[in-house]
């Protein structure tokens, strides 16, 4: 059986604005900015952890004390 040609027509033409609608979907995720943006808003929030707020100061005082140590020696 043929089909009718605005039929097809119309196939064509639905599934073109699914296609570009799923690649505007795509181009919303994948983008840098949003990337960026949500890796900072993610860092921030593991930096306002306590727990790793002072692990970080702790480590931080560890290598000052070993630089200085091998600098006076």
């Amino acid at each position: 059986m043929a089909r009718d040609p605005d039929a097809i027509q119309r196939d064509i033409e639905q599934a073109r604005d699914a296609l570009a609608a799923t690649l505007d979907e795509l181009g919303t995720k994948a983008n840098p900015k949003r990337f960026v943006e949500s890796g900072k808003a993610s860092m921030q929030e593991k930096l306002n952890d306590p727990r790793v707020r002072y692990a970080l100061i702790g480590v931080g005082a560890l290598v000052t004390i070993v630089v200085v140590r091998r600098l006076f020696r």
